[in-house]
């Protein structure tokens, strides 16, 4: 179990910096449940294999869908992969997962464009005996999921919060520093994950006085950034600088991804004044350029290639009949049961060790010569 930092950051909590008594430590509230998969039973190695994956607001998900597409292929099976439109409702992919139920697919890989909208859709595939499993985004409030793939994103929160703090002392020796939180879309799952893990990091330095957060908006709902989208962070960026950085020094800003990173350098940058150190992540093409360029201070290495395979290896071994392997069977609770999950890890990236990080990525590589 996590301590209780992570408790007192959980998704929905008013008082950030006020110790709660929550019992769950990554995902939701409800007390653990299960932790064993479904039973496959196997199925055809030509099988229809369906993937709904959100709307393409990253790098790392038109990325996904392009790997989905040809490693099923390769691998022998017919794919059926979906993009959800760039709505803010979740229409468009609980009318695609119906879809492939009634295609007849084994096995249905979802990431999540909301997580707590899916339950009827599940239920639907694990009734056509379809097995379910939740891509990158844990899927809320319902039995109904087998498996969770994913980077350890707790972890990622965790190095951005020390990277937000490593980054300043390495600008400003001494505190107090000054900083601002961003954390993602509300209907992410993973947004509230992201969240707690940085601030089990940053929360003693606040509670020191070593670190302030200026606006002193240190709640998750209060940070969020709905849809993830650019222009949404850069507005709030615009907001907090003309009400609360008039004369003091912003020294670092924790953002949940390279695209929200982005667009508040932009907005600083579009202010005048000094950028902070700002923390990111999916290791986006602009955002490492950036970072080789001193601005962006950090992103997280999770390498889609190797989410993707190790999803396919998932779906080969349940063709097979045989159980998946998972590593965590204890974490990611989704409210109703503890989901079985395989967990990736993730790899900090800044300036100083790009180069290494990125060796074997034929796109990101020639960017850090």
């Amino acid at each position: 179990m996590r301590t209780s930092l992570a408790k007192i950051f959980a998704v929905g909590l008013a008082a950030a910096l006020v110790a709660s008594g929550c019992n769950n430590d990554r995902e939701g509230s409800a007390p653990a449940g299960g932790s064993s998969g479904a039973p496959a039973a196997g199925f055809a190695k030509d099988a229809l294999i369906g993937v709904a994956l959100p709307s393409k607001t990253s790098e790392n998900w038109v990325l996904a869908g392009d790997l989905f597409t040809n490693g099923l292929k390769e691998a022998g099976f017919q794919s059926d992969v979906q993009y959800a439109g760039a709505s803010t409702t979740v229409a468009d992919q609980q009318a695609q997962i119906t879809a492939m139920v009634t295609k007849g697919a084994k096995v249905i890989v979802i990431g999540a464009t909301d997580a707590a909208q899916l339950s009827t859709q599940v239920e639907q595939a694990k009734q056509s005996g379809a097995v379910v499993i939740a891509y990158d985004r844990l899927i809320t409030n319902t039995t109904n999921v087998d498996y969770y793939i994913a980077f350890d994103n707790f972890k990622v929160g965790q190095l951005q919060g020390q990277a937000l703090l490593d980054g300043m002392k390495a600008k400003k020796a001494t505190g107090p520093w000054t900083i601002e939180l961003f954390s993602g879309s509300p209907d992410d799952n993973n947004s509230g994950v992201f969240f707690n893990g940085a601030m089990e990091v940053l929360k003693p330095a606040i509670e020191k006085g070593d670190v302030i957060v200026g606006s002193g908006q240190t709640d998750v709902k209060q940070t969020a950034t709905q849809g993830w989208k650019a222009e949404n962070a850069q507005s709030r960026m615009d907001s907090l600088l003309t009400s609360t950085y008039t004369s003091k020094t912003l020294d670092g800003v924790l953002s949940p991804n390279d695209t929200l990173a982005r667009a508040i350098i932009t907005s600083v940058k579009g202010a005048g004044k000094p950028i902070p150190v700002v923390t990111g992540q999916d290791s986006e093409v602009e955002s490492v350029k950036s970072i080789m360029a001193g601005e962006q201070y950090s992103t997280i290495n999770k390498d889609t290639r190797k989410l993707v395979a190790e999803t396919i290896n998932m779906v080969k071994t349940l063709q097979t009949g045989a159980t998946p392997q998972v590593n965590d069977t204890k974490s990611y609770n989704n409210g109703v049961k503890v989901v079985p999950a395989y967990l990736l890890p993730p790899v900090i990236v800044t300036k100083a060790n790009a180069a290494e990080a990125y060796t074997d990525d034929p796109k990101l590589a020639p960017l850090t010569k």
